[in-house]
């Protein structure tokens, strides 16, 4: 009898060990889904901006989606929107670097640098800035939910990664 407990004791402790490595790779396909998701979501999200696609624009969007820019001020969703599509500002296309996700369950942070020029009401401007947009998961979709801005001078820009 004591040797089939020690048996048992024995094949449990290989059960117990060996179900990380069986949940891990499941688990981990499903973050690079996700990672490749969310990458694809940000870089289409930076150029139906440029071009001004309102409804891709919007369509990226959570409804209780705000930004907090780089002067403090907080926008809802149709707010930006709005701000976006204005006549008066025309925005190049930019690239991101340092681009960043870190997932917390169903919450991601997308973080990265950008310098964006472009022209607001005929006079032209540059805006350098890192940026937060954070992601949450419902019902299944990726959606934006929250965008913060820290603004900095060109001279001061921190340097690459």
């Amino acid at each position: 009898m004591q040797r089939r407990n020690v048996f048992l004791a024995a094949a449990a402790l290989v059960a117990a060990l060996a179900l990380p490595a069986i949940l891990v790779p499941a688990w981990a396909a499903d973050r690079k889904a996700d990672e490749a998701e969310l990458t694809r979501l940000s870089n289409n999200w930076d150029k139906v901006i440029v071009a001004k696609q309102e409804k891709a624009i919007a369509d990226n969007m959570a409804e209780d989606f705000r930004i907090i820019d780089g002067h403090g001020n907080v926008e809802n969703k149709a707010q930006f929107v709005a701000g976006v599509m204005d006549a008066k500002l025309t925005i190049d296309p930019y690239t991101v670097e340092d681009f960043e996700i870190r997932f917390y369950g169903d919450v991601a942070l997308l973080s990265g640098r950008t310098l964006m020029t472009g022209t607001y009401d005929g006079e032209k401007f540059t805006s350098n800035y890192r940026y937060i947009d954070i992601y949450a998961k419902r019902d299944g979709k990726w959606r934006i939910v929250s965008v913060q801005i820290t603004r900095y001078p060109p001279k001061e820009a921190p340097p690459a990664k």
